[in-house]
């Protein structure tokens, strides 16, 4: 079995946030693109519905082993190493980023909120800081792509919170956070979330307001502009979201957003880039 064959056939464009856009230099979006196909084959591989535990954990090993140069069976990492080397760049990123994908194999539920958070550290935060490397930005700058990075993850965790109980039974919902509103983990299973299940949701989208006025200040600090109007477009989209998670329900209710409701929030972003821009 190879991870080729538990591709879901997602690509970057499908993604709820931009990766490697036209608005990055073109001389920066081939590495991107690599780790974003070598994290997307590796999330297939841990999420896939049928393949055993054993299978997915033999597959991310070796996807591991030839990032770090030991095999050069796995293909996304094989490319992903070989332009990393090209550019000078660790492949401390990617090897973290595993880590999180095993954990995905293995662990169902987390305790609490910081719990959940160590999880991030390897499943969303290795991102912005290999985008940051790649542009050869100030690593002074991780904390707020951190926290930038966690938001998204548990923006997507609760968009997709009925769909993973469902198809993985996996629950990325804090299981303190559960108890204190007396919800079930079973509630995700229903076609609309009753009320308890509804306060944990509203709950857990204030926490990740919190990382998103951390990461407010980071598109302002980045040198290169390009990059820096793309992650204030990703910030405003981020924003939105995580505001209609407090007011929507997810099991029942539409949380993404249709490409027409991009627009504005496109503009009101660029312009306000523009202002910090000038100021």
């Amino acid at each position: 079995m190879t991870a080729d064959a538990l591709s879901s056939g997602k690509g970057h464009r499908d993604e709820n946030f931009p990766v490697a856009s036209w608005l990055l230099k073109p001389r920066y979006r081939a590495p991107i693109l690599a780790f974003y196909r070598f994290a997307r084959a590796a999330d297939d591989v841990a999420d896939h519905a049928t393949a055993s535990a054993d299978a997915k954990l033999h597959l991310l090993e070796e996807m591991d082993r030839t990032l770090t140069g030991e095999l050069d069976s796995a293909p996304q990492a094989l490319v992903l190493r070989r332009i990393s080397e090209e550019r000078g760049l660790n492949p401390q990123h990617g090897l973290l980023l595993l880590e999180a994908f095993r954990r995905d194999v293995t662990k169902r539920r987390y305790s609490d909120w910081d719990e959940l958070m160590d999880y991030c550290r390897y499943s969303a935060m290795p991102v912005g800081r290999f985008v940051l490397d790649v542009h050869g930005e100030d690593r002074a700058l991780w904390p707020l792509s951190d926290a930038l990075c966690a938001a998204l993850q548990v923006i997507n965790h609760l968009q997709d919170c009925a769909k993973d109980f469902r198809d993985l039974d996996r629950v990325y919902l804090p299981q303190d956070l559960m108890r204190t509103f007396e919800a079930r983990v079973e509630m995700l299973g229903e076609p609309k979330a009753p009320e308890a299940l509804r306060r944990v949701i509203a709950a857990m989208a204030r926490k990740t307001g919190d990382l998103l006025s951390v990461s407010h200040a980071f598109a302002g600090r980045i040198q290169d502009r390009r990059l820096a109007l793309e992650v204030s477009l990703i910030q405003k989209f981020a924003e939105d979201l995580d505001n209609r998670l407090m007011r929507r329900d997810p099991l029942s209710q539409r949380v993404h957003h249709r490409k027409r409701e991009l627009v504005p929030l496109a503009l009101a972003a660029f312009f306000g880039f523009l202002a910090r821009s000038r100021a």
